[in-house]
């Protein structure tokens, strides 16, 4: 009765330093997980170098909550120009302006709270709603220039109507392109621009 060899050949056994020492390539680098991992969270929370931008996303961001609360459409573009912060509502509804403006002066104030809030520093964020503050600039701009006309013509100084300090700002620098002067005087709300020769 023969014994079966039960001896294996040692060529069959694997050995324990071929794998001790398979290709690095093949494993997972726990660095490299961990770079992935923190390149997906920097997706989910961007950082934004840019202060007037952030300005802009944290006052996008107030604003469509308040859309939501009040159930109104519009969608919300935001930029910046001239070295501020502007977020624009999109709509064709006037129910966010109010009467005069009121409306969008008092949300554009709430935004500019919200960003001071949420940054720590005063906003000089520009809100426009539904193109009203655009089609204002322009016709501001078109009054500016007919009195810088007139007062040129005539020599005296032209008081204009009670605006506020955006209204106020556009006429500034219409007349100083113009070549004349101008001033602001009186108190809120009755602060008005007088136009004046040079």
């Amino acid at each position: 009765m023969t014994t079966a060899d039960t001896t294996a050949d040692p060529a069959d056994r694997p050995d324990p330093a071929d794998q001790a020492t398979a290709d690095p390539a093949d494993q997972a680098d726990p660095a490299d997980q961990a770079t992935a991992d923190s390149a997906d969270s920097a997706d989910e929370d961007e950082v934004i170098d840019d202060p007037l931008v952030l300005e802009g996303e944290v006052a996008a961001d107030y604003l469509e909550e308040l859309l939501d609360i009040a159930d109104l459409d519009g969608d919300i573009e935001t930029y910046v120009e001239a070295d501020r912060a502007h977020v624009s509502i999109v709509t064709t509804s006037d129910r966010l302006v109010g009467r005069e403006g009121e409306v969008l002066e008092a949300l554009q104030e709430l935004a500019r709270l919200a960003v001071m809030t949420k940054t720590g520093r005063r906003s000089r964020l520009m809100l426009d709603i539904a193109g009203r503050r655009e089609k204002r600039c322009q016709e501001l701009t078109q009054l500016a220039a007919a009195i810088v006309a007139e007062v040129k013509t005539s020599g005296q100084p032209h008081a204009l109507a009670a605006m506020n300090p955006f209204e106020r700002k556009i006429i500034h620098d219409a007349v100083a392109a113009a070549g004349l002067v101008s001033q602001s005087e009186g108190e809120e709300p009755k602060r008005h621009v007088v136009v004046k020769p040079v």
